[in-house]
């Protein structure tokens, strides 16, 4: 077992990291990176998001506080105005988590939970692999049965279809 370096949260701001790192309570967490098919339904998902909803902005792995020590990516992030800052400081309309391969669920879980604790309206899961839809609400993941995942006002959806394409 490695011994994590602490970092300061003044100094994970202003660096950048290729690919980029998220944030924990001092120490930078590595992602899953070059998954196919993670890489697949993050393009469908902000191709399709963009097409259908031109006021809307969709922004892909945009560092985002979730508290004053944590600052997660969410894989793709929707917001209805341009953030005024280089890193989001209020939830967004929408936070989008895609599963990759080696993801660990209580990690996820805990990202959910930290998007909802701060005020997100709308947070979705995909499983590229199953070809699954969730959505998190009330601390609870629910599997949205039918073809459309879809958001309240305003109104947001994408088909699985447009989600799961190849």
């Amino acid at each position: 077992m490695g011994i994590e370096t602490m970092l300061p949260v003044e100094e994970y701001l202003r660096t950048s990291y290729s690919p980029d790192k998220e944030y924990v309570d001092g120490v930078l967490v590595e992602l899953n990176v070059g998954d196919p098919l993670h890489s697949l339904v993050q393009s469908n998902i902000i191709y399709a998001l963009r097409r259908k909803y031109p006021g809307i902005k969709v922004l892909p792995e945009l560092r985002s506080r979730v508290s004053n020590t944590r600052f997660r990516l969410p894989d793709v992030c929707v917001t209805l105005h341009f953030p005024e800052a280089k890193v989001l400081l209020e939830a967004p309309f929408v936070a989008i988590e895609i599963l990759s391969e080696d993801d660990s669920m209580t990690r996820v879980i805990e990202k959910l939970k930290e998007y909802a604790a701060i005020g997100t309206r709308h947070i979705w899961l995909f499983d590229p692999r199953l070809k699954q839809m969730f959505t998190f609400q009330g601390n609870s993941l629910r599997e949205v049965e039918s073809d459309v995942i879809s958001t309240g006002d305003p109104r947001l959806e994408l088909t699985r279809e447009e989600v799961f394409q190849q």
